[in-house]
């Protein structure tokens, strides 16, 4: 999942960075209106945090463009503004979100993680595929109560990504894009997707065959759920 943090609060934006990137966000971060507006018009985000109190620009209109230039991100804003009034405007302006500050990182975690569940419809953090169980929240995957230990974390961010996108094929930019982020390195392999498709399909095989993973050829690969 691709975050984009707004926060002008220096302190505040890396204690933020350093929690989510040690939960498997990838993150950018912007300290001002003008770049957070740059990022926001050319890149695309499955999160964009936005505080409402930036020095060089409104907060509210930087949440009107992301919402027209990044229809698909999550908006949550975080803000020093607690008052009801403006939690209603926050949220009528199409805030998915609004956590007054202080808030607890960890509340921030469960209420992204929530507005995924609802983005993907899924009811719940256990998702079954087959025989297997994918733990969304603490990131594993089980099989008859036993812990798949061999999948990396890689592995689980390709499958539960897919499970998001489940019964929709992804290519394999696309995939590629979710786990590098933004940015494609010059040494960026087109194998690289199939490998690791390929090593869980080894892992999961010494189960049970993963038939829910399909591969669509030509194009990409696909969970059906």
């Amino acid at each position: 999942m691709n975050v984009l943090i707004v926060e002008d609060e220096k302190a505040l934006a890396r204690e933020l960075e350093i929690f989510l990137s040690g939960n498997n966000f990838l993150c950018e971060t912007c300290y001002d209106g003008v770049s957070a507006s740059e990022k926001i018009a050319t890149n695309q985000y499955d999160f964009i945090l936005i505080d409402l109190g930036l020095p060089d620009y409104d907060g509210l209109d930087l949440l009107k463009e992301a919402k027209r230039d990044n229809p698909e991100a999550a908006c949550i804003i975080l803000t020093a503004r607690a008052e009801v009034n403006d939690r209603i405007t926050g949220l009528d302006m199409g805030a998915d979100d609004y956590l007054p500050k202080p808030f607890s990182l960890m509340e921030l975690q469960s209420r992204m993680q929530a507005i995924l569940r609802r983005k993907f419809g899924l009811k719940h953090h256990l998702v079954h595929l087959g025989n297997f169980v994918v733990n969304l929240t603490d990131r594993h995957i089980s099989y008859n109560n036993t812990i798949i230990s061999a999948v990396t974390k890689k592995e689980f961010d390709l499958i539960a990504y897919m499970i998001l996108h489940k019964n929709r094929t992804l290519t394999r930019p696309q995939l590629s894009e979710h786990i590098w982020g933004s940015v494609v390195n010059d040494d960026y392999d087109s194998n690289y997707i199939d490998a690791h498709i390929k090593n869980i399909r080894k892992k999961l095989n010494v189960y049970e065959s993963p038939e829910w993973l399909e591969t669509v050829r030509g194009l990409g690969y696909r969970i059906n759920l």
